[in-house]
């Protein structure tokens, strides 16, 4: 066993020493200890019922043999985090919990880990970690919230936020939006639709690394805490049988993952992850995968933003299992893959059906034809630029716009909210990626903004930042190289023509190559704007939002 190196030998009675002062017994300190990784916070919804999840995962261990010993992981809520400076925090957050995982496994020698998690950075930063340290180590979440209900409709976060910008259009008052408020977010669980948060939940079940049910039993269901407990069976089973992350996350199982995200139409941000997680595997995944499993797996499932399901109505339709199974069926995903039940997908989902075909719709009548995002490329975006197109209005997937430029997310949203952008404009919100922003903020607010004030079938929003997995519309976010880097969106002035075209995967600036040579020899990089602390180091580290925005 690993902790062995802190617990047998002659010169290990003083560690023994230690354990015991916790209360452990000789048994417990014989027998495989595993690190539950807990990122329980006050802060975030998702996670406030974290403790009792972790209670029943460490239960799991110790009814399989094993001795759960619990330590803490940060975690930050992008819903509180948004249109603030807190926000240029959470994407380098991911990086900080990876390396707290490798941390914490490497100085006390763990058998395996069972990692408790359930919001946007946390589950791809644990699994980094998994990846990295290559222990057994398995993936359970907190599970999503369910929907609200507002005048007879279902509602969620998002409604929230698009409702800020009705207000500003006179299309609701502000009362409404206060009563709106009050019953969006009805409990614990990430935000009720296909957002980053789920859609990292239901990859990882579709990776293999957490158990089915994983991605979408409700928080609030007594199932969500069964599925705990098993995850602490099994990782006692993948401690006793050796099997590791990097058996499970191979190069076939991301190509499923993909496909699965294609499926449900999941939140942009996925191109970050996924990536960034293949990488600790050393395995390369470029964004032209996702054009190339996009191209070939239609869209499934159609949830919020984007449609008017929510978690909990994918998960009474059979769940990422379901959807898995009909993809399987069209031979669109492997079934060799060994998965955390110790089984391959192909056993896994051998007696699974579909249990509602509006939910998740059979491979002869989908949503779309194709996935739910695409990279687009181009002299404005030479290394990619990514938009969920299942989200998008089908009379802005080939558009043409005069540039309105901003510098700033803050500048951008005033000027939509001051009723400044107009049908035909395209907002580019530049220097706010990985190393300008610095941190890559996501950008809810003003896109929210533009579909509440019902222009997101007019108006479409560029960035060298990124978006929440609840935006909706013409929204195309890291743009790659960004401007901080001197790429091409540095270059964008006021009224430039710029041609998008989803179907064609192109987004072009119109103006000659000429001009643009003078812009480019005029242009200086900017100032810093973090210049210490944390920030600042990561500014300094990070890559392209095109290689997933890790740290060299």
């Amino acid at each position: 066993m690993r902790s062995n190196l802190m617990k047998m030998g002659l010169e290990k009675y003083p560690h023994r020493s230690l354990l015991k002062a916790m209360g452990l017994t000789d048994r417990e300190i014989d027998q495989p200890i595993i690190g539950v990784a807990n990122s329980f916070n006050e802060f975030i919804p998702g996670h406030l019922h974290l403790n009792q999840i972790t209670q029943a995962a460490k239960a799991g261990v110790r009814l399989a043999g094993g001795t759960p010993l619990e330590f803490g992981v940060i975690g930050v809520c992008d819903g509180l985090a948004m249109h603030h400076g807190g926000m240029k925090y959470s994407l380098p957050s991911r990086e900080l919990i990876a390396d707290s995982i490798e941390t914490m496994a490497m100085a006390h020698p763990v058998d395996g880990l069972v990692l408790v998690a359930n919001c946007d950075k946390i589950v791809p930063g644990m699994l980094m970690g998994a990846l990295r340290l290559n222990i057994p180590a398995i993936l359970i979440s907190g599970g999503p919230m369910l929907a609200g209900r507002f005048k007879g409709q279902e509602v969620d976060l998002i409604t929230v936020f698009e409702g800020v910008g009705a207000v500003k259009a006179g299309k609701i008052c502000e009362d409404e939006l206060k009563e709106l408020a009050e019953c969006a977010c009805p409990g614990c669980g990430s935000c009720a639709g296909m957002f980053t948060a789920n859609s990292m939940n239901c990859l990882s079940e579709a990776l293999g690394l957490a158990l089915p049910g994983n991605g979408t039993i409700p928080a609030v269901h007594a199932a969500r805490f069964r599925l705990a407990k098993e995850a602490g069976f099994k990782i006692m089973d993948m401690v006793n049988r050796q099997i590791l992350p990097r058996d499970i996350a191979t190069l076939e199982a991301f190509i499923n993952a993909m496909a699965v995200d294609m499926a449900l139409g999941c939140s942009t941000n996925t191109v970050l992850h996924v990536p960034a997680i293949a990488r600790e595997a050393d395995i390369d995944l470029s964004l032209d995968f996702f054009n190339k499993i996009s191209s070939r797996t239609p869209h499934l499932c159609s949830m919020s933003p984007g449609g008017r399901h929510h978690l909990e109505d994918l998960d009474r339709a059979g769940g990422v299992p379901a959807v898995m199974k009909t993809l399987l069926e069209g031979g669109l995903v492997s079934g060799a893959p060994l998965s955390a039940t110790g089984h391959t997908v192909a056993d896994n989902l051998a007696h699974v059906t579909v249990l509602d075909d509006d939910v998740i719709r059979p491979l002869s009548n989908p949503y779309h034809a194709q996935g739910g995002i695409a990279i687009l490329k181009g002299n404005l975006a030479p290394d990619g630029g990514v938009v969920k197109q299942s989200a998008v209005d089908e009379k802005m997937l080939v558009n043409e716009g005069s540039a309105r430029v901003f510098d700033s997310e803050e500048a951008a949203t005033q000027a939509i909210l001051g009723g400044r952008i107009k049908p035909g404009d395209i907002v580019v919100i530049r220097y706010e990626g990985p190393k300008g922003g610095p941190g890559m903020r996501e950008m809810l607010t003003p896109t929210s903004a533009i579909a509440g004030m019902d222009l997101d079938k007019e108006v479409a929003l560029l960035t060298d930042g990124r978006f929440s997995g609840g935006t909706r519309g013409a929204a195309i976010g890291h743009i790659s190289p960004e401007a901080a880097e001197g790429g091409p969106i540095a270059l964008v002035q006021e009224g430039d023509l710029i041609k998008i075209d989803i179907p064609a995967k192109t987004l072009t600036l119109l103006v000659d190559e000429a001009e643009l040579a003078q812009r480019r020899a005029a242009w200086q990089p900017p100032e810093p704007k973090i210049k210490h602390g944390y920030a600042a180091r990561y500014s300094r580290l990070v890559s392209s939002g095109s290689q997933g925005a890790v740290c060299k």
